[in-house]
């Protein structure tokens, strides 16, 4: 086969943005973590048998030089621990089994007698807008405060990710098919346990009483979701169970009825 014929190679050249190895450990950061063993062994030798404080220093070794899926053995051992704890100790749900059946409710009337109605909206990546667009969107928000008439409550939370939305739906298919789709379930699964998402709430009040006061906060609500349309993001008015659950998170106590 001539040159000419020979098909043609592209050399990629090295990454840029690869990390730096130092020995046998993939970075500084990893040796340093096997020197803080090493001197926790060092520190040991003269009261524990020889064997322990070896395996204190192997140990260290390992889990600077081995990390599977680019996570140290520790770090693995002590999330599984911490899930398997909190799957232990239960807690509370993310929408508890004792709300109220749904009643079309679009505000809530609190404790304090302010009647409040709540946005939720997701997040605006932010991180590299250049410096004009970044002073431009704050410009925008702080322009959505100043244009509400009453109260205004900014509350960031995280809840954990549900998988069902990212798994398939329908009757399982049987042979090979069904195996990977059970791998893939469990993939989804597993990645959405170790992870959240974060919720923001938006809430405007008003103390106004009777139908003016309703008035004035389904316009506050209306010029709100515009405005952060406006910016770039999905508002979502919250209603029934789900502004329950939102009050909830924020802390507020809502009005019983009266006796």
């Amino acid at each position: 086969m001539s040159a000419a014929d020979a098909p043609l190679v592209v050399t990629l050249p090295e990454r840029l943005d690869r990390p730096l190895r130092l020995g046998p450990f993939p970075s500084a950061r990893d040796a340093l973590r096997f020197l803080t063993y090493a001197a926790v062994g060092a520190c040991l030798a003269p009261f524990v048998p020889a064997g322990l404080w070896l395996g204190v220093v192997g140990l260290g070794f390992v889990s600077s030089v081995w990390k599977p899926g680019g996570e140290t053995v520790e770090g693995r051992a002590a999330r599984a621990v911490s899930w398997e704890l909190r799957r232990l100790r239960g807690g509370r749900g993310m929408t508890p089994a004792d709300l109220p059946e749904p009643s079309h409710r679009a505000h809530l009337t609190l404790d304090s007698g302010a009647r409040v109605a709540v946005v939720r909206a997701g997040g605006l990546p932010l991180a590299y807008l250049p410096s004009a667009e970044l002073a431009r969107r704050f410009e925008q928000f702080r322009e959505i405060v100043r244009g509400l008439d009453g109260g205004f409550v900014l509350h960031a939370t995280l809840a954990p990710i549900h998988a069902g939305p990212f798994v398939p739906v329908g009757q399982a298919p049987g042979g090979a098919d069904r195996a990977a789709r059970d791998g893939y379930r469990e993939l989804v699964r597993l990645i959405a346990r170790g992870r959240s998402v974060r919720r923001v709430y938006l809430a405007v009040g008003c103390t106004s009483p009777g139908s003016e006061g309703v008035g004035r906060l389904e316009a506050n609500v209306a010029a709100l979701m515009e405005r952060l349309a406006a910016l770039g993001l999905v508002p979502f008015r919250l209603r029934d169970r789900a502004l329950a659950e939102a009050a909830r998170r924020i802390g507020w106590a809502e009005r019983g009825p009266s006796p």
